[in-house]
């Protein structure tokens, strides 16, 4: 397991030092994709992070967004857009991004690495799935 967990590690530190700070999330994807990530899923309530990887299955648990028993948002597609195409100018931090999806309803959201495509989902089985560019690093 410790495999999985510094491959990871490299891989996200090699992806900080190449992505730039507006459209960095492709940067960010295509280094996870050559470390031998298959996809990943973020639950955003929790802010927990499942990475698969060729080495095993990696969990990382950020700050939580909310505790205890809470209602949760709507999806509004609107919103989510407006948090994607905010976090891809580089206006905000990962923290916020995550925070306006968890605004705009989404309660998990999915990565996959070989289609180059996020799918974010609300509670009532709403989803929106957008694609993104290939990069090469």
């Amino acid at each position: 397991m410790t495999d999985a967990i510094d491959n990871l590690r490299a891989a996200l530190a090699r992806a900080e030092a190449v992505r730039p700070k507006a459209g960095g999330f492709p940067y960010l994807a295509e280094s996870l994709r050559l470390a031998g990530v298959s996809g990943c899923r973020m639950t955003v309530p929790s802010n927990a992070m499942l990475y698969l990887t060729a080495a095993g299955p990696v969990a990382v648990q950020g700050e939580p967004l909310i505790t205890g028993m809470v209602g949760i948002p709507p999806f509004d597609r609107e919103a989510l857009i407006a948090a994607l195409r905010a976090d891809q100018a580089g206006r905000t931090t990962f923290p916020e991004f995550v925070q306006g999806c968890w605004a705009a309803g989404i309660v998990t959201y999915d990565v996959d690495l070989t289609a180059r495509t996020c799918t974010y989902h609300g509670a009532d089985g709403d989803s929106y799935v957008e694609s993104y560019a290939a990069v090469e690093l």
